[in-house]
């Protein structure tokens, strides 16, 4: 409506409040009937709407029925199992186990065993008493080149950053951490004070804005990188390449959300959409990333250093791997992201199309690094849609070392899944700025239910690598994960992803399915090489730049 209208209709209710109390009884009616008609009248006239032209007021009835369907829906019509993003299934195991309430089913399993795409685990005849696993289930980050390895958790706080979460969300993650010895990463919106305030476990991300590292022209500052690298709570630094709502994008946050904390926290302008540029300024070759990664090492005292992605070309990763082989500098860990991943905005193509989803992409960067003689080197960090033991197996078995969630960690703060978190209007409190919402979000609380939430995950899968006959995630690997692939085939995950020998890569004989990306990959550079020659023909036939 335009601002004359409401001004007019404002001031018209004020006179009728005034003289309501003089009136006969009959004449009340009018405080219902007249703010109608002044709606039906503006509708007959504006010009935006043909539906509400048409059919004066009765027409908002469509917009009304819009904004009740997603509640409608997930209250009333969707059953356990076919609820998206996340299904009614997941999200009530993440409360369950947040509250410490009781999280067993009864009356055997509502997935359908039969459907294609079904998975499962093959459990042992000489199963193990789950006290003989070790229930810590941690694993050393840090290869040869680090001087300060990190014992983590197989399950952590996925990135989310203090600006698309609210500060009482940051805290409770942060305390939920400490309490249960895991880390929480960061998110590429820099170390805020809500971090630091509980002192738990911090993996400090670095995205391509450089919050919290960046000088006044948005580049990458040393000094400011090696006295936030220096906080003890930081234990690991994770290069951002990409990640899996948007990748090759760059993170988004909107003006609403942008407040004078985030941006000074930032180093930005308040109250503007700040969008993170697509690449880094840093480094522009795979061998300059290497280079990077040591320089970050060496800054930030010998902690580990790493990169996060989610694979797009698959000649990209392997061209990261010819780099770590000529550089002799390696990462010492690589977050996956799938192309599924995503808490927070994204564009609609971004999150349906674009990004190799995870399993696709784990075995490829887990092959990459058994075939170039680096996966003793390197841990890899499995993240996208994990919220169960089963999941953090069925990944870890993959070749994942360990695992990080974003929304199970949401869903144990409680999250309700109203799909707001790009509208700052989350009625939870979690992934907001608006204090009148996330004052609801109480700390203690919350940080109780993160950790519990965590150290049932991690029990359950204890759990099941005990039924499998393992003592240790580390035992697993991809004979143990069954898929129903057809209604007549089942196949063993080394069937769908089969390994390749160790350092098939770094000889002649290279395996049918990279040869392809080996051809194209070059250390130095991130673009394939037969787009290169291709750019070169095409700038010699037009002669001049393509």
């Amino acid at each position: 409506m335009n601002t004359t209208f409401v001004k007019t209709f404002v001031l018209l209710m004020a006179l009728l409040a005034a003289v309501a109390p003089f009136w006969p009884p009959v004449l009340w009616s009018l405080v219902v009937i007249l703010p109608l008609a002044a709606v039906g009248f503006y509708d007959l006239f504006q010009k935006e709407h043909a539906i509400r032209r048409n059919f004066p007021l009765f027409g908002r009835g469509r917009w009304l029925m819009e904004a009740l369907r997603p509640y409608v829906r997930q209250y009333f019509v969707e059953s356990d199992t076919d609820g998206t993003p996340v299904n009614r299934m997941f999200r009530s195991i993440a409360y369950q186990r947040a509250k410490g309430a009781r999280d067993t089913v009864p009356f055997g399993t509502r997935v359908d065993t039969y459907r294609d795409g079904y998975e499962w685990i093959g459990h042992s005849l000489a199963a193990v008493d789950a006290a003989e696993v070790e229930t810590d289930l941690r694993v050393t980050v840090g290869g040869p080149q680090c001087g300060r390895p990190y014992r983590a958790s197989v399950l952590n706080i996925s990135a989310m950053s203090f600006g698309a979460l609210s500060p009482n969300a940051v805290l409770a993650l942060n305390k939920g951490a400490r309490l249960g010895g895991f880390a929480h990463n960061t998110g590429e919106g820099g170390i805020s004070p809500y971090h630091l305030e509980h002192g738990g476990d911090l993996i400090w991300q670095i995205g391509t804005g450089y919050f919290g590292c960046r000088d006044r022209e948005g580049r990458f500052d040393p000094e400011r990188f090696r006295e936030q690298a220096a906080l003890e709570v930081v234990k690991m630094v994770e290069i951002k390449l990409s990640q899996g709502a948007k990748p090759g994008h760059g993170g988004i946050l909107p003006a609403s959300k942008n407040t004078p904390e985030i941006a000074r926290i930032r180093g930005v302008a308040p109250y503007t959409r700040v969008a993170s540029p697509p690449g880094h300024s840093a480094f522009s070759t795979p061998l300059e990333l290497m280079a990077f990664i040591g320089r970050l090492r060496e800054l930030s005292g010998g902690k580990p250093v790493g990169i996060k992605l989610c694979v797009g070309r698959e000649s990209e990763f392997v061209a990261l791997c010819k780099a770590m082989v000529a550089s002799g500098i390696q990462p010492d860990f690589i977050t996956v992201d799938g192309g599924e991943g995503g808490t927070g905005a994204a564009p609609l193509e971004y999150a349906n199309s674009i990004g190799m989803p995870l399993r696709e992409a784990l075995a490829l960067v887990v092959n990459c690094l058994i075939g170039f003689g680096l996966r003793e080197q390197v841990r890899v960090i499995a993240s996208g849609k994990i919220f169960t033991g089963f999941h953090l197996v069925k990944h870890m078995a993959l070749g994942a070392d360990l695992c990080n969630s974003a929304r199970g960690m949401m869903f144990a703060l409680g999250c309700v899944h109203s799909l707001t978190c790009n509208s700052n209007r989350c009625p939870s409190g979690v992934a907001t700025q608006d204090p009148r919402l996330y004052r609801g979000l109480v700390v203690d609380e919350k940080a109780r239910r993160v950790a519990r939430y965590h150290a049932g995950t991690v029990r359950a899968t204890a759990e099941i690598i005990a039924s499998a006959g393992l003592r240790h995630p580390r035992q697993l690997n991809r004979s143990h994960i069954h898929r129903r692939v057809s209604q007549r085939e089942v196949r063993r995950y080394d069937e769908i992803y089969p390994y390749i020998p160790e350092g098939a890569l770094l000889g002649d004989e290279i395996p049918e399915s990279l040869r392809l990306a080996m051809a194209e990959a070059d250390a130095g550079s991130f673009a394939p090489r037969a787009c290169l020659t291709c750019i070169d023909r095409k700038t010699r036939e037009i002669g001049g730049n393509w």
